[in-house]
């Protein structure tokens, strides 16, 4: 990762704290559904808000063990993560902290069940087993399940479990169609990361989803992530299963196009490469929280107005 400046080893950029919009993004959503229908609590939406944190912060964590133990973090690409390459930080401290963020959520998760029953079991467990045996245990990253594993937890499951924690409701309709375009463009943030360490993984036997593909069809899917939201979410809107004023989000389209034209030189340019992921992270964040406003806006103060 020539002419990429490295981060600074330590235990900031273990945690990864600029990914944890992965975790808020889809909170916000379920507990703004959940709002609507008369069912918020403000402590429970805290706690749930902290839980998804940690849950992404021990994938975060497991995830740079991981790939530490399976040789893909290697002295020659210390620019991503240098810590355990090192010698910064051991790495039964980092599995350690991995675990103990977990083992917090799972505290957490007694709360839900006492709050709202022993369904919302179904989301803590598949939660906790999807971040703690991403690259560990199961290691189901190097399988190239990955992707599917984020679409699916993050960006399905876990707007669904805040809805349950606040509502007591297993499940919602809205929750799950409100939630489809930040689902997408979550997944393209890990999309982007398996492209940026395209040619690393590749030297290391990492299957990842996009090693099962050309580096040109890899981008394809990356993009298709990146923008399928879009489109998505304007099906939603003239369908009427999403408020007219969620249409704020389409204010990340310029988001997207920096994406879009940063994908042009990814391969060649080693600072394209590597904003791959700093770029979907941004355009998702930026989409979530427009999206949440919007469909609040509507709920609040459209009808103070009109």
């Amino acid at each position: 990762m020539a002419d990429v400046r490295p981060v600074k080893a330590g235990w900031y950029n273990v945690f990864r704290p600029w990914t944890l919009h992965g975790a808020v993004v889809p909170v916000l959503i379920g507990g703004a559904v959940a709002y609507k229908d008369g069912s918020f609590d403000v402590l429970m939406f805290v706690l749930v808000l902290i839980g998804g944190i940690l849950l992404q912060s021990a994938a975060n964590i497991l995830n740079t063990y991981g790939d530490f133990k399976k040789g893909v973090d290697t002295v020659e690409n210390e620019t991503r993560s240098p810590e355990l390459v090192t010698g910064t930080l051991k790495p039964s401290s980092v599995k350690k902290a991995g675990i103990a963020c977990i083992a917090v959520t799972c505290l957490i998760g007694l709360v839900f069940v006492w709050h709202v029953g022993w369904p919302i079991l179904i989301y803590g467990l598949l939660g906790v087993v999807g971040a703690g045996t991403y690259t560990v245990c199961g290691s189901y990253k190097y399988l190239g399940l990955g992707q599917a594993s984020v679409f699916v937890m993050m960006g399905l499951l876990m707007p669904l479990g805040t809805y349950c924690v606040l509502t007591g409701d297993t499940f919602s309709w809205e929750v799950l169609l409100l939630s489809l375009p930040n689902a997408f463009m979550i997944t393209a943030v890990l999309s982007g990361n398996e492209m940026r360490d395209y040619e690393e993984d590749g030297k290391a036997g990492v299957m990842t989803l996009s090693q099962h593909l050309s580096y040109e069809n890899g981008m394809r899917l990356y993009l298709f992530e990146c923008a399928a939201g879009f489109p998505l979410l304007l099906a939603l809107i003239i369908a009427g299963c999403a408020p007219l004023c969620t249409a704020l989000a389409f204010l990340t389209v310029y988001d997207l196009y920096r994406l879009v034209e940063n994908s042009r030189n990814a391969r060649t340019d080693p600072h394209a490469g590597f904003m791959l992921v700093p770029l979907a992270f941004r355009m998702n964040w930026h989409f979530g929280v427009l999206l949440v406003a919007g469909y609040l806006a509507q709920l609040c103060a459209l009808p103070l107005v009109m």
